[in-house]
């Protein structure tokens, strides 16, 4: 059975729920997965209810494989999400922050996040991408990669931009590289992690 990609553009619980879980899967250690499946299930809604932002998802046989969360208007929708979910939003960090005492300062740089992603120039953010950890190394994360340049303006949004981690994440930033992405600059969070943001241009521009 093929890999059939799809851009979902209405509210599925039971889809959102499937992102949620998958996210966790593949990224069980991870900051954002530490805050709890409310808190997940509370952003990836997010993109969906954001006019500007959307998820595509990579289904085989009628099952989640893989997925990417994005925005053309990143900062924007960071302010939307905190204004309507603020609640739940504080519930979920103010019990991760009991639980892990050194998230404090990861949570206060996540809800200023809006501000850190502001741009002198419009372009899209590729904020997550995951795949299914039984089905790397298929192709689907590539495949998810290309559905989105195919539908990104690029006579209205520069580039294609996105941030991971720059050390102990060899993987992730060949993955880019390969598809295409170059680096842009290199930074550190407020935390002192090291992150490599990468731009996907087409050619010629």
């Amino acid at each position: 059975m093929s890999i059939h990609i799809s851009e979902i553009k209405e509210n599925d619980k039971k889809l959102i729920f499937e992102i949620s879980e998958l996210h966790k899967k593949a990224f069980p250690t991870f900051f954002l997965t530490q805050l709890g499946s409310t808190f997940l299930k509370t952003l990836y809604y997010g993109y969906l209810e954001d006019s500007n932002s959307g998820i595509i998802i990579a289904e085989k046989n009628g099952k989640l494989m893989g997925f990417i969360a994005y925005s053309n208007n990143y900062p924007q929708f960071y302010k939307g999400l905190m204004k309507k979910h603020i609640i739940k939003f504080a519930i979920c960090s103010v019990g991760a922050a009991i639980r892990h005492p050194s998230f404090i300062r990861r949570l206060l740089g996540a809800f200023k996040k809006s501000e850190s992603v502001v741009k002198d120039e419009a372009y899209v953010e590729l904020a997550s991408i995951c795949v299914d950890p039984s089905e790397k190394g298929n192709g689907i994360g590539s495949l998810l990669i290309e559905y989105l340049k195919s539908i990104v303006d690029f006579s209205a949004y520069k580039y294609i931009n996105l941030e991971t981690d720059a050390y102990d994440n060899e993987v992730a930033n060949r993955f880019y590289i390969k598809n295409g992405f170059l680096l842009s600059r290199q930074f550190s969070t407020a935390e002192g992690r090291k992150m490599n943001e990468y731009r996907f241009k087409p050619k010629g521009r």
